[in-house]
């Protein structure tokens, strides 16, 4: 039994200190992959140089997703935004080269109160396409996840059979799902039989425990069983540590030792 691989979320890890200061407090808490919301707005050569320095993988960052900082989560699914969404993926691009990234992700955002469920579904469908395509010219993988409704208000993508049949849809081989653990307990619960069900299409994990997003071991999933499931039937890509620590990261990070994974 190898145990999934963690990378630490440094956009959620590590707030004690700077985000520059945070890739190598990772290194040292034991970490060999990280990611991170968006690295857009910092020097890539800087992260790069901090990536080789604590002998770290970038796993995975986001597309551009709008406006973070004003509150919003993904622009995919907004008709009125293709045009940058479009240049969203040529940044994306330009940051995952350079920072040896194999995968993104895309967030779809909310649903707009005056534009149709059916044109908000076509425009992510043909966003999908267009980003997957360019992408995969470059040897870097596209997934999309769905988010829970009560964090992000109005998700557009929200549960795993709407992510399996808007892959459908899209008819790309280098379009996956993204599987946030936290995000789909609260929408649906029914983790192992989910994740088995779609492990084919399952590219990368991300988890917290439920209910306030803390740490394993601090709330209502069975991190214990969890695990050691998601190791059994043969998933073997990383796992992203987005939750926000009970107390400060390092405090908390024993969770790693309790349930034997690294």
């Amino acid at each position: 039994m190898t145990m999934p691989k963690m990378a630490a979320n440094l956009s959620m890890l590590f707030n004690e200190v700077p985000f520059m200061d945070r890739f190598d407090a990772a290194a040292k808490a034991g970490f060999k992959g990280v990611e991170f919301l968006f690295p857009y707005a910092f020097n890539l050569d800087e992260i790069a140089e901090k990536l080789q320095k604590n002998n770290l993988e970038l796993v995975l960052h986001n597309l551009p997703a709008g406006n973070w900082e004003a509150g919003e989560r993904g622009i995919a699914c907004h008709p009125d935004r293709v045009g940058e969404f479009q240049d969203g993926v040529g940044k994306a691009i330009n940051a995952a080269k350079k920072l040896g990234v194999k995968q993104v992700n895309c967030l779809s955002g909310p649903v707009l109160p005056d534009v149709s469920e059916d044109k908000l579904r076509a425009t992510f469908v043909d966003n999908l396409k267009f980003a997957a395509g360019k992408l995969k010219a470059e040897g870097i993988r596209l997934v999309t996840e769905p988010v829970n409704t009560f964090d992000m208000k109005n998700a557009f993508l929200n549960r795993t059979q709407q992510a399996v049949d808007i892959i459908r849809d899209v008819g790309s081989d280098n379009l996956f799902i993204q599987y946030d653990i936290y995000h789909m307990q609260r929408m649906e619960g029914e983790l192992a039989n989910t994740i088995k069900a779609n492990l084919p299409l399952i590219k990368h994990m991300q988890l917290a425990d439920n209910p306030v997003r803390n740490e394993p071991g601090t709330g209502e999933i069975n991190y214990h069983f969890l695990f050691k499931f998601i190791d059994d039937i043969g998933y073997d890509g990383w796992i992203g540590c987005e939750y926000k620590p009970k107390t400060t990261t390092v405090e908390g990070l024993g969770w790693l030792k309790e349930y034997g994974v690294k």
